[in-house]
C-alpha cells in the first residue's frame, strides 16, 4: 500500500495547510544546497524541522534532492571517505528524529537535465521536456571528459556496501532515484541508472530492504518498459514513488498532465496497492503549471499538485474498493 504524500517548504506556510485540508499528512522535504551535494542539515535542524511539522500534524517521511551526497563520491575521487562519513551520520541523525525515507540519486555532473520548461499543454499550461538533440546542440561547459560507467559502478558499489548497515541500523530506507533522462549518457557525462538491468545489479549489491528505490514513474515510461509490470517486479524495493507520466522516450519526451499521459495510470497504482511493503509514500512529480502561476519552478507549483493528488486518491479508492 502507499501513502499519499506532498513536497512541503520547511518552514510553515499556506502549503502546510493545503496539505491538510486535502487529506495528505505526509510530508517530502528538500533541503537546501549549498554546493556540490553539501547541505545544512545538522542534527539540531532535523529535529527542530520534525517537531514543527509534529506540531501541525504531519509528519516528515522523506528527505530527497540535494541530501548529504558529493559528486566526490559519485565520482570515486579521493575525499570521498570523508564525505561518505557525513552521509552515515545524516542516516543515523535521520534515523534518531524519525525520518524512514532518504532519496538519493547518482548523476554525477549534470542532475535531472531538461532543454524546455515553457512547452503548451492542455489548456494553455506549461510542461517541461528534454530533446537530446538540441542538449548536444549547445556547449556543454565544465564537465568531466575521463569519467567511464565502470567507474561509476564501482563508486556506488562502494558507497553501498558502506552506507546499507548504516541505513539498517538507524531504520532509514534508501531509495536510489532513476537517472533523468535515463540515457546512457547526458552530454559528455555517462549514467549507469537507467534501466530495469541495472536497478537489478543494484539491488544485488546489498540484499536489503534499506537499499531500494525511488520508483520515479516517469523515468521508467521513459525507459520503454511496462510500468506496472516493473512495479511488480521491484515492489518489494520500492521505498519511494514519484506519481508521474511523460510522453516519448529518453531520447525526447515532454511531461504530461497526470490523467493525459501514455501509461495506464489505473494499472499502474493497482500495481503499487498490490505489491509495495504499507506505508510506501508516494508523491505527485513534476506537474503542469497552471494559469494564474507564473512558472519560476517548473513543475512544482500548486494548482498541478492539488489536480494530482484528486487524481491520485481517485485512483486508490478505485483500487481499495474491490472495483
Amino acid at each position: 500500500m502507499v501513502e499519499l504524500s506532498l513536497v512541503l517548504p520547511r518552514r510553515p506556510d499556506d502549503r502546510w495547510r493545503l496539505a491538510k485540508q486535502m487529506g495528505v499528512t505526509s510530508a517530502v522535504v528538500h533541503p537546501l544546497e549549498i554546493g556540490d551535494g553539501k547541505c545544512n542539515w545538522e542534527y539540531e535542524e532535523l529535529e527542530a524541522m520534525c517537531n514543527w511539522f509534529r506540531d501541525a500534524g504531519l509528519s516528515v517521511d522523506v528527505i530527497e534532492g540535494s541530501v548529504p551526497l558529493t559528486d566526490r563520491v559519485r565520482l570515486g575521487r579521493e575525499g570521498r571517505d570523508e564525505d561518505i562519513a557525513a552521509f552515515k551520520r545524516f542516516l543515523r541523525d535521520c534515523g534518531d528524529v524519525g525520518i524512514p525515507v532518504v532519496c538519493y540519486d547518482w548523476m554525477a555532473g549534470v542532475r535531472w537535465a531538461r532543454t524546455e520548461a515553457h512547452l503548451e499543454a492542455r489548456g494553455g499550461s506549461y510542461v517541461t521536456g528534454y530533446n537530446d538533440e538540441k542538449l548536444r546542440s549547445r556547449r556543454q561547459r565544465g564537465q568531466e571528459t575521463d569519467v567511464t560507467a565502470d567507474r561509476l559502478w564501482e563508486a556506488l558499489e562502494y558507497f553501498l556496501e558502506e552506507v546499507t548497515p548504516v541505513a539498517e541500523a538507524a531504520g532509514v530506507k534508501l531509495g536510489l532515484h532513476p537517472d533523468d533522462p535515463p540515457r546512457e549518457s547526458v552530454g559528455d557525462m555517462p549514467r549507469i541508472v537507467n534501466g530495469p538491468e541495472a536497478y537489478r545489479r543494484v539491488l544485488d549489491i546489498a540484499d536489503s530492504e534499506h537499499n531500494g528505490i525511488t520508483f520515479c514513474q516517469g523515468n521508467f515510461a521513459a525507459m520503454g518498459v511496462d510500468v506496472p509490470e516493473a512495479i511488480r517486479e521491484f515492489g518489494d524495493r520500492i521505498n519511494f514513488v514519484h506519481f508521474r507520466d511523460v510522453e516519448g522516450d529518453a531520447d525526447r519526451f515532454v511531461e504530461t498532465w497526470h490523467d493525459n499521459g501514455p501509461t495506464d495510470m489505473l494499472a499502474a497504482m493497482r500495481a503499487y496497492e498490490e505489491c509495495v511493503d504499507d506505508d510506501v509514500p508516494m508523491r505527485p512529480d513534476h506537474v503542469p503549471t497552471t494559469a494564474g502561476e507564473d512558472n519560476s519552478n517548473p513543475g512544482y507549483h500548486t494548482n498541478g499538485r492539488l489536480f494530482a493528488i484528486g487524481y491520485m486518491r481517485g485512483l486508490l479508492e478505485d483500487c481499495r474498493s474491490g472495483a
